[in-house]
């Protein structure tokens, strides 16, 4: 009986796990557990790969970071999202302003003045009114005025996310933030990638920078000798830097809603750097809220925390799981654009012209690390919209008729739609000057070696390989330091790297393999042998890496060096460790990209500025490069209008760098990416980075999508109870003859008991 018992308890607990499926399987497998508040925001769903490392404006210089820190702070302007040639226009600002050029003695100079003699432009700046801040404890007060959460001492402990406060407060967007923003980019306190570029030319900037790290020289000694203490205290142990005491020529505010920017000399391109998040505006007490050491101790920092006045505020922030974007409730709203280029309206692009943005309530941003999980959530409607990635090529995308990319029919079916567009990026391989190998060294004889080694290596990487293999053939090889679509990029002939590629038939074919021994061999590297040592030439690589897919990546490396008999090491680290390799200048070889700030040339030729030594001066050049001919072209070239005389300046500049090879010109990716028939107004922007208040989410269309793509498979639970069942028979089976069996024995005994008078 007890057998039995056991039989059909795990028979009823089979059947109880077949219909408990059956019930789960009625609703979507939803990866996502939300409140039904969350259930009825407007929610755009999407992913993550690389952690955020900074959200602090005056730092953050990454496209991973740029996809947090353009949602929340505002610049005063940004790109119109649907015209082209990118266009600026106000954001914070009220209207476009116009520089006024004033000579030595501060007289005024018509537009057309030649550069030199313009001594300072002046940008007078009217702010929109009525902007206001996102809700955050460092604007809170009480009854009187007094900030509730500035002096908390010890009990600052215990937060950890300023959404665990009580009070929440705002206050007007005013001039003065945008001055406090500028100056914190010269505090010796933050490592702002811009300071040595901005330094000269915001008026004061540099000597401000000087200013502010002899002040906190001066206190660490204080601070030491008042303690006692055999070494200073560390830059996080000083108290908060108030930077409204320290004056900054060229920033002011005039009064609330005017500010005033003083550039040295004529800088057409600085209109755009007030485009990007290192000038947005930071409140001092923002500034001040987050300086309280128990605050630090637990990231509740600026640096971690952003506080804005954008569309969207960071309500969850968790960088190695999930990040939230949550709409900011004091945000004024912004009408969606009502003209954009031709086609445009056709395409959809203009159904909301002049709605009030942003459209989607909150973002969640989830944290995938491998490429498949992300993919396969894409295609069950759980993000809503997905790069391609080479693993998934075949199954995306297909060729069409005409040799043009085109989904397959299994995307055509879902509704998803392709966007593709030639980004405004530029990836290298970059030969760091200070190396004593593959840098100009000290002397003429090792610069013509190195030269010739580098021009080798060059002709030896064959990118367009690279290209076929990594990326799907997504991407056009690059030929000189400036992308297709800016103004100096040279179509056609003109613009080939003949260093390393031969013109046949008017296009380009790369130099054989012999051509580069040759000047290998005219470098002291005969067939690849280090002289110095009578072995293979050893050459390091610094790059970052750790996933699955880099180990054929850093296979196709060493077998492009390999062609030239040279070993290459390869020294894979975390992206902190590369970059401190690289502001040092310890590498000797790395693979960096540059993403377009701004669409000028000036924004990619200054990567490779002598005074912009990433090693020497914390600029981006990243390769320490240095040729006083180019420099003294770029300072020449930086300034002017986009005309001949600028252009043919840009290719003299191109010609140079082909010939010096400080960076292997490797490739421009082309962009693809799919969307969700229910993610609406998208259009590829490389420089409008804020552009999620634009989007919009039709959630009725994308639930029945989710409904239908993620039906439960029925026909598994009748195979499973027929399995159960042929399992169970035999053991019934069993059971029910062994029950007729102990019958027939009781009815025996019955028998004899009877008989016998129950005697035995």
């Amino acid at each position: 009986m007890a057998v039995f018992g056991r039989i059909t308890g795990s028979f009823a607990v089979a059947v109880a796990l077949c219909l408990s499926l059956a019930a789960c399987g009625k609703a979507p497998n939803n990866p996502y557990v939300e409140t039904a508040e969350d259930k009825k925001l407007n929610t755009l769903y999407t992913a993550f790969t690389a952690r955020p490392k900074h959200l602090d404006p005056a730092q953050s210089y990454t496209s991973d970071e740029a996809e947090f820190t353009y949602q929340i702070y505002e610049p005063l302007f940004q790109y119109h999202y649907l015209k082209r040639p990118y266009q600026l226009e106000p954001l914070a600002a009220a209207a476009m302003p116009v520089p006024v050029y004033l000579d030595e003695a501060g007289n005024e100079l018509p537009d057309d003045a030649p550069l030199n003699a313009v001594r300072t432009s002046v940008y007078t700046i009217q702010l929109k009114p009525g902007v206001q801040y996102q809700p955050h404890p460092a604007f809170a007060k009480d009854a009187q005025g007094n900030f509730l959460y500035h002096q908390l001492g010890e009990e600052a402990r215990k937060y950890s996310s300023p959404l665990q406060f009580e009070q929440q407060g705002t206050r007007e967007l005013t001039a003065h933030d945008y001055v406090y923003e500028i100056k914190r980019l010269a505090s010796s306190r933050i490592v702002s990638p811009i300071l040595g570029h901005m330094g000269d030319y915001v008026e004061g900037l540099g000597e401000l920078s000087k200013t502010l790290q002899e002040h906190d020289k001066a206190l660490k000694e204080k601070i030491q000798k008042e303690t006692g203490s055999a070494f200073p205290p560390a830059t996080a142990d000083l108290p908060w830097l108030d930077l409204r005491e320290f004056d900054l020529p060229g920033a002011k505010a005039l009064d609330d809603h005017t500010l005033e920017i003083r550039v040295n000399g004529k800088y057409p391109q600085f209109i755009y750097w007030l485009a990007m998040p290192f000038f947005a505006p930071i409140p001092w007490e923002a500034d001040a809220f987050y300086s309280q050491k128990g605050f630090i101790e637990n990231n509740l920092v600026l640096d971690w925390w952003p506080v804005g006045t954008g569309a969207y505020m960071l309500t969850e922030n968790d960088p190695n799981s999930r990040m939230v974007l949550s709409r900011n409730p004091n945000h004024r709203g912004e009408p969606y654009p009502s003209e954009g280029e031709p086609g445009d309206k056709a395409k959809g692009l203009l159904a909301d012209a002049g709605k009030t943005m942003p459209f989607i309530d909150r973002v969640v941003f989830t944290r995938e690390k491998e490429g498949i999980p992300y993919w396969n959530k894409f295609l069950q409607g759980y993000y809503d919209t997905s790069g391609v990635s080479a693993d998934t090529f075949d199954q995306a995308i297909r060729a069409s008729a005409d040799g043009d990319a085109a989904l397959t029919p299994d995307m055509a079916e879902k509704g998803i739609r392709l966007e593709t567009s030639l980004s405004t990026s530029m990836f290298y391989l970059g030969f760091n000057w200070l190396d004593p190998v593959v840098g100009p060294g000290s002397s003429a004889e090792e610069a013509r070696r190195a030269k010739l080694l580098r021009q080798a290596i060059a002709i030896a990487m064959d990118w367009e390989e690279f290209s076929q293999i990594f990326t799907n053939g997504r991407a056009v090889p690059a030929h000189g330091p400036v992308p297709p679509g800016l103004f100096g990029y040279e179509e056609g002939e003109a613009g080939y790297n003949t260093q390393v590629y031969n013109l046949v038939d008017g296009k380009p074919v790369r130099k054989p393999v012999e051509d580069a021994l040759a000047l290998l061999k005219q470098a002291g590297y005969d067939n690849g042998i280090d002289p110095k040592t009578g072995q293979p030439l050893t050459l390091a690589l610094d790059t970052t890496g750790g996933g699955p897919g880099d180990k054929a990546r850093f296979d196709w490396y060493r077998k492009q060096f390999a062609k030239l008999n040279i070993q290459l090491d390869i020294r894979a680290t975390d992206w902190n460790r590369f970059q401190e390799k690289i502001r040092k200048g310890n590498a000797q070889i790395f693979f960096l990209g540059w993403n377009a700030d701004y669409p000028d040339p000036e924004n990619f030729l200054f990567l490779l500025y002598g005074p912009n030594s990433r090693a020497k001066t914390a600029g981006e050049n990243a390769s320490n490069y240095s040729n006083a001919q180019y420099d003294a072209m770029f300072e020449r070239m930086k300034t002017m209008p986009n005309n001949e005389e600028r252009a043919a300046i840009i290719s003299q500049m191109t010609d140079l760098v082909q010939d010096d090879v400080p960076w292997l010109f490797a490739f421009v990716p082309q962009q693809f990416g799919l969307i969700h028939e229910w993610y609406g107004n998208v259009k590829p922007n490389d420089l409008a980075r804020n552009s999620i208040k634009y989007k919009t989410i039709d959630t009725a269309k994308r639930d029945q999508a989710r409904k239908e793509w993620n039906q439960p498979e029925w026909w598994p639970i009748p195979v499973l109870l027929l399995a159960l069942a042929l399992f169970i028979w035999p053991a019934w089976a069993a059971w029910k003859r062994r029950e007729q069996a102990m019958g027939i024995r009781e009815d025996l005994a019955a028998t004899v008991a009877n008989r016998t008078g129950g005697k035995r």
